[in-house]
């Protein structure tokens, strides 16, 4: 099989195909036409139908998987599929593997030392609240571990989310040491929760995409409503604290104009939202460079800002 992100403008490709996306649409000239998004686990690309009605088009919907005979253009500087033939797949014909892109890392192995830094947290009320998610609530675990980190930027696969939790949280373990000021199960504690609010935020793949409550309130606002309706059944928990965790989730991207409801207040969301942005640029280079076929400079990316240069270029 040939992988979208080994794609180049000129190749043929025959080959099964998800389709996340298929929508009839018309040219300016009235020509009806489909434009659709297709996805293997190293990403998507778009694809045209310029003749949906000729033969070698089977009528196909969002998350079927087709037999795709095309040509790799290019358009605007991107890369687009014109498909000559496309057959609907009958299951049994592909490997969804193949398909949903997953973590590289260790599901199981991942879960278990984040478990593992939860059994370090001494505060019995953040402890108490940890373990309502991550141990006693077998829904949202089995959400968590299989979600995505985000639609596209930066851990967009299976696992994502888990992944970028796990990083977050080390750096912040990492951050309570390097400064004696922070509060470190308040961190930890506040590292862990950031982002749960995704798992209701996007739908599981193969979608991965916004859900309508993710559309009208985000991620940071419902992590912390899920972290406030745990916290009504720890007896006892301290109003301070309770607010000082929201604050912490509420404030992690940093700046307002970033989505953040709030900026950062305390010393630990200002380690969150460091250790938060700091994970995800990371991500979001490694993936760059991981996806790309081309060498030295890379051109000018707009979500870091810069004309991008991958060093690993020989001299």
């Amino acid at each position: 099989m040939k992988f979208i992100k080994d794609f180049n403008a000129g190749d043929r490709i025959a080959d099964i195909y998800l389709c996340k996306h298929v929508q009839a649409a018309t040219t300016k000239n009235g020509k009806n036409y489909y434009s659709v998004t297709l996805q293997d686990k190293t990403g998507t690309v778009d694809a045209k139908v310029w003749d949906p009605n000729s033969e070698g088009i089977d009528e196909f919907s969002d998350l079927d998987y087709i037999d795709v005979y095309g040509e790799v253009t290019s358009f605007n500087g991107a890369l687009q599929v014109n498909i000559k033939r496309a057959r609907l797949c009958r299951e049994g014909e592909y490997d969804q593997s193949l398909y949903l892109p997953v973590s590289e890392k260790d599901n199981d192995e991942m879960f278990k030392e984040l478990c593992g830094i939860i059994n370090t947290v001494e505060n019995k009320y953040l402890k108490a609240l940890l373990l309502a998610f991550f141990r006693d609530d077998a829904a949202f675990v089995k959400d968590f571990r299989r979600s995505s980190a985000a639609k596209s930027v930066h851990h967009g696969f299976i696992g994502g989310l888990l992944e970028h939790t796990l990083s977050v949280t080390k750096m912040c373990d990492f951050f309570s040491k390097a400064y004696p000021a922070i509060n470190r199960d308040l961190l930890i504690t506040a590292a862990i929760c950031h982002d749960i609010g995704k798992i209701k935020e996007l739908s599981l793949f193969p979608t991965n995409d916004y859900t309508d409550e993710g559309q009208f309130l985000g991620h940071i606002i419902m992590g912390s409503e899920m972290v406030a309706e745990k916290i009504r059944d720890i007896d006892g928990f301290p109003v301070l604290l309770k607010q000082e965790l929201q604050h912490c989730i509420l404030a992690h991207h940093g700046k307002l104009e970033f989505g953040s409801p709030k900026t950062p207040a305390i010393i630990e969301a200002m380690a969150l939202h460091l250790a938060d942005n700091t994970d995800a640029k990371m991500e979001t280079f490694t993936e760059i460079l991981k996806n790309t076929n081309e060498v030295g400079w890379l051109g000018y990316n707009r979500l870091l800002e810069s004309n991008l240069f991958d060093t690993r270029v020989e001299s």
